[in-house]
């Protein structure tokens, strides 16, 4: 494709979306009224199929496609960072017990104390994101990030321990699985794809929604093992992989 071509095709296509940007805003309700019409459909969608929480079912069942998407994203973007993140054949990996520094009592302290209550934080995060405010995102990068409070202790050892990465790349795969096999599931019932075939429960119950909880999870669990996967990269290069000076 020619330079010129190149740019008939870009303005053609910035065109196209500034055309759908000035039609989309001409369309919205005048600011500062009381016609919402999206908030009021999201919000009678939401308490049909018993979620409390009307982001995740907004999120989780009436744009489950679009968050399957972003999930996907996601996924590809950290194995991408990661991949990129790779020692080259001009670096090696030398063995480090310890990044060398000292650590206050007090830090260390802090971290051991804050480590079980973050990640039971980020949990709750998950498991109640159809409930309340949080979610699969949210709460998946709450775990992921405890986890690295071992580094703040100064104990890399054990924060390797913790998190074996191998374990975690699993839990990426997981978590996208279990969303596109919940996906599936809504055809094989005899609906669309993503749609929301589980029994809905109580509204307001710990087992309710539907596929919501269910997708929420599997969510959280593929942004925690991303997030770590892509620390555990960046501190290998930061502390183990050193460029070998001529």
């Amino acid at each position: 494709m020619t330079r010129r071509a190149r740019l008939m095709l870009g303005l053609l296509a910035g065109a196209a979306v500034a055309t759908l940007w000035v039609v989309g805003v001409l369309g919205m309700p005048q600011f500062g009224s009381n016609d919402h019409p999206y908030r009021d459909r999201a919000v009678a969608a939401a308490v049909e199929h018993a979620t409390a929480n009307v982001v995740s079912a907004v999120n989780y069942d009436q744009r489950a496609l679009d968050t399957f998407g972003e999930e996907t994203i996601l996924l590809g973007s950290v194995v991408g960072a990661a991949t990129l993140l790779r020692p080259t054949e001009q670096e090696h990996t030398d063995t480090v017990e310890h990044d060398g520094g000292p650590v206050l009592e007090a830090v260390a302290l802090l971290g051991y104390v804050l480590l079980p209550v973050t990640l039971l934080i980020g949990a709750d995060l998950v498991a109640h994101g159809h409930l309340t405010p949080g979610g699969g995102f949210q709460g998946g990068v709450v775990l992921g990030t405890a986890v690295h409070l071992l580094y703040l202790t100064g104990r890399l050892p054990i924060l390797e321990k913790a998190r074996p990465v191998g374990l975690y790349r699993a839990g990426e795969a997981v978590g996208t699985t279990v969303f596109a096999a919940t996906g599936l599931a809504g055809l094989a019932a005899g609906g669309g794809f993503l749609a929301n075939v589980l029994p809905l429960g109580t509204f307001g119950a710990l087992l309710s929604s539907g596929t919501v909880p269910l997708l929420n999870v599997a969510v959280g669990v593929e942004v925690a093992s991303g997030v770590v996967v892509l620390l555990a990269r960046f501190l290998d290069q930061a502390l183990r992989i050193r460029q070998d000076v001529p």
